[in-house]
């Protein structure tokens, strides 16, 4: 498998399947920190990929939120966000697929690299 942090998004068409188990758990070797969680959308249940980010304070966890969506903007492929005080929870997954696709790693590994700026 190429470098996550190379990769960018591919759009998802009518064919676009979500990952199996066996490719999750390939791609989950490959980021630190982040874990597969169930959740759910308006019609069915699914899986996410879910990380909490701490800072020191609320600006710095505004900053990297910004910076996230800096990135889903660029990538076309938008997680969901929640902004607390000194944590940031990001969570990536694909409607059209109805789960995890490897555009959810790509930007995980991308979001990764956004902490320290």
């Amino acid at each position: 498998m190429t470098d996550l942090i190379n990769q960018s998004c591919v759009s998802c068409t009518s064919d676009s399947q979500a990952l199996a188990n066996s490719q999750l758990a390939e791609y989950l070797q490959q980021l630190i920190g982040w874990q597969i969680a169930p959740g759910t959308d308006s019609k069915r249940t699914l899986q996410k990929l879910v990380k909490t980010f701490s800072f020191d304070n609320y600006q710095q966890a505004m900053d990297f939120t910004n910076r996230v969506a800096d990135l889903a903007e660029a990538e076309d492929h938008h997680p969901a966000l929640l902004t607390e005080w000194g944590k940031v929870t990001v969570t990536w997954w694909t409607h059209a697929v109805g789960g995890l696709h490897s555009n959810d790693f790509i930007c995980a590994a991308k979001t990764d690299l956004l902490v320290d700026k």
